[in-house]
């Protein structure tokens, strides 16, 4: 019989006692998905769970945080697939979720399924890109990557009130091999810095390996937040309250706004990245409008506590539930066998033919290059079909095509700030019916 030394043995049990234990139910809902998660109580755990089912595609249209002192916490999810169906693959979403949280729990980072998947193969060159927005300016980044013999392998850029975040990974164009020369890497800084007019904050060039390579979103959320962009925009529309429930310790964060893809992973990537833990929270949605409710503390157990602090976290929330706005232009898709200037040809296109890119995602596999644009035209207006239409013909009809919306419509501009309204006239209350459910408060009723 083998035997154990007791250290070896109590670090059996306690990594068994943190294991989270996942359960993804097709049976206990007519209409959605529950998928329950306990873990112990970890920071970022939270997040974990919520970026795994963003990854996997579904949608979550209600659910709740709940936990009972800080030391042990219990998710419930509603999800469903984008055509608002129960999720097919159920038994692919568990083990998602298994392996995302059990990295969490071990304190390994996570390579998640949106992250690029040459980068799980091989070390590549990371630049990480920040800079004033403008038409045309990711056709000059494309383009002065392609002078420079960089091949462009994935890519994410995001734009946003007037400044524009970009994640690209690149990698020698002629043997595609890492770019690891000084040298060379200092070239590529000056010359995209001058590009983007960012100053030595506008270019970085790291070297990651498969395991470094963690969650593409969460990363240019952090860039724009220490760009300070989300103090310099203009009034928002989404509704945003911080407020204090004093006799619990709790500061209660309200988000009312229009329910889209990822919404939720948005506000809990910026509620940690900015060191708060959520402590019982509930979500829920009613059409096309979202409302989210959070009871947070920060890491070291207070509430927060000045006015500073509590407008910071206002902005950075609205900025984080805004930036994915980009997304609603028109939604193009790349499918071509990937070659030498690719990037830079078809955004050149656009520009020429006065569309801007307001977001995008650049997919390499094998020798297939999978890309999608968010295109307006330079005012941020829809852009023209008859010109939608004149790019897709240039470009050719076999690799570009309008993609049809796979999400469901979102509500109309003009009904935001009624929505907005309504759902912020009680503070704490769609949480405190949870947690009296559950019994984790006593009514004083």
């Amino acid at each position: 019989m083998e035997r154990y030394h007791p250290s070896e043995v109590y670090e059996l049990f306690v990594r068994h006692m943190n294991t989270p234990r996942v359960v993804v139910d097709n049976g206990a809902c007519e209409t959605a998905t529950l998928v329950q998660v306990h873990s112990a109580r970890k920071h970022g755990v939270l997040l974990e769970a919520v970026a795994a089912l963003s990854d996997h595609g579904v949608c979550v249209r209600k659910g709740y945080i709940s936990s009972d002192d800080g030391r042990w916490f219990m998710d419930v999810f509603h999800v469903t697939d984008a055509a608002g169906r129960k999720v097919a693959d159920a038994d692919k979403l568990l083990a998602r979720l298994e392996s995302a949280l059990s990295a969490a729990a071990d304190a390994l980072p996570r390579a998640a399924a949106c992250d690029p998947p040459q980068a799980k193969e091989r070390r590549l060159c990371l630049l990480e890109l920040l800079g004033v927005d403008r038409p045309g300016l990711l056709s000059e980044v494309f383009a002065v990557l392609h002078d420079l013999r960089c091949g462009t392998v994935d890519a994410r850029a995001w734009t946003h009130g007037g400044r524009v975040a970009a994640l690209v990974f690149v990698r020698d164009e002629d043997t595609g091999a890492p770019i690891s020369e000084p040298a060379r890497i200092r070239r590529i800084e000056s010359r995209l810095r001058h590009v983007l007019r960012g100053g030595a904050r506008g270019a970085r060039t790291v070297l990651v390996d498969a395991a470094a390579v963690g969650n593409l979103d969460r990363r240019l959320h952090q860039l724009l937040n220490e760009d300070g962009e989300a103090g310099r925009r203009a009034p928002p529309t989404p509704a945003v309250a911080v407020q204090e429930w004093g006799e619990r310790g709790y500061s209660v964060v309200t988000v009312s706004c229009r329910d889209r893809p990822k919404l939720l992973f948005d506000v809990v990537c910026t509620l940690t990245d900015l060191d708060y833990v959520v402590y019982h929270g509930t979500f829920d949605t009613d059409g096309d409008h979202a409302q989210q409710e959070f009871y947070i503390k920060r890491l070291d157990g207070r509430a927060i506590s000045s006015e500073a602090e509590r407008q910071r976290v206002i902005q950075c929330l609205q900025a984080a539930t805004e930036r994915r706005t980009s997304e609603q232009g028109v939604r193009l898709e790349l499918r071509i066998t990937d070659r030498r200037g690719l990037l830079a040809y078809v955004t050149r296109v656009f520009r020429e033919n006065s569309l801007s890119v307001t977001h995008a995602e650049i997919t390499t596999r094998d020798d297939m290059a999978l890309n999608v644009f968010h295109v307006t035209d330079v005012a941020g207006r829809p852009a023209d079909p008859k010109t939608i239409d004149e790019v897709i013909h240039g470009i050719g009809t076999d690799s570009l095509r309008v993609d049809e919306e796979r999400w469901p419509r979102l509500c109309s501009t003009e009904g935001d700030d009624a929505a907005a309204g309504a759902g912020l006239f009680s503070l704490g209350s769609l949480v405190k019916k949870n947690l009296l459910k559950v019994g984790l408060i006593r009514s004083c009723s």
